[in-house]
Parts: structure tokens; C-alpha cells; sequence
């Protein structure tokens, strides 16, 4: 017969330590499916929301501003209604390649900038001597 501990199955004692190490089980559970990357934490959700509701805001509210000088312009309300799609297109296109962890105004530069850069080659071999001088 397996031993207890000198505690009597059935116990209080006994249900606490079993529920104390069913939770540590699926505490270490969740914890994996975070690290695997299939549990994100709530507040992390909230937060890309929040993100993402406001590029949508910033580019809704733009487009009045965007619009309103060229279609200022413009008598043909059949001409107005597909500059406004376009406008709206052209909002709805950018929102779906939003991504809510690059900053929007570093992921250009980032991109352009690793693109036109020649990679270095590595430096091998002794210092030369012009080297040594600007030190």
C-alpha cells in the first residue's frame, strides 16, 4: 500500500494538496501555450485593439482633409462618388496591412534603409596602418 504522508485519505489536507498541484499543473500549462505562442494575455489583446482602432480612427477622420480639395472642385456627383471609393479604398488598403507592433512611422525608413545598404563585408586580418593612426 502506498504511503500518505501519515495523512488520512479523504482529508482537508489531502483535497488542498491535490487542488494546490492540479493548479501548479495548469499553471505550468498555460504558461507552455504562452511560450509556444497559442495563449496571448488579455491585456496584450486590449492593447493591439487599442492600436488598431485608432489607425482606423486617425485614417477616417483624414479623409475629409484628403478630400475635400479635390472634390471641391467637381459638379459630377458620379465623379465625387468614386473619388470618395477611392479614397475610402485607398484608406481600407492601408488599414489591412497595419501591423500593430511596427511603429508606422519607423517601418519605412527601416525597410528602405536595409534595402539601398551594401552589407558590409567582415573585417579580417591585422589593422593596417591608417588604421592605427586615427586612433
Amino acid at each position: 500500500m502506498a504511503s500518505t504522508g501519515g495523512v488520512k485519505l479523504g482529508s482537508d489536507f489531502d483535497e488542498a494538496r491535490t487542488r494546490k498541484i492540479n493548479a501548479e499543473a495548469e499553471i505550468a500549462e498555460l504558461n507552455l501555450a504562452q511560450i509556444h505562442g497559442t495563449l496571448v494575455v488579455a491585456d496584450d489583446v486590449v492593447k493591439a485593439w487599442d492600436d488598431v482602432l485608432g489607425a482606423m480612427k486617425t485614417k477616417i477622420l483624414s479623409l475629409p482633409s484628403k478630400g475635400a480639395p479635390v472634390l471641391s472642385t467637381e459638379t459630377d456627383t458620379t465623379v465625387c462618388k468614386n473619388i470618395l471609393e477611392d479614397l475610402v479604398n485607398e484608406a481600407l488598403e492601408e488599414l489591412s496591412n497595419y501591423n500593430p507592433r511596427i511603429n508606422p512611422t519607423q517601418a519605412n525608413v527601416e525597410t528602405v534603409e536595409e534595402e539601398t545598404k551594401p552589407a558590409k563585408p567582415a573585417a579580417r586580418g591585422r589593422p593596417t596602418k591608417i588604421s592605427k593612426m586615427k586612433k
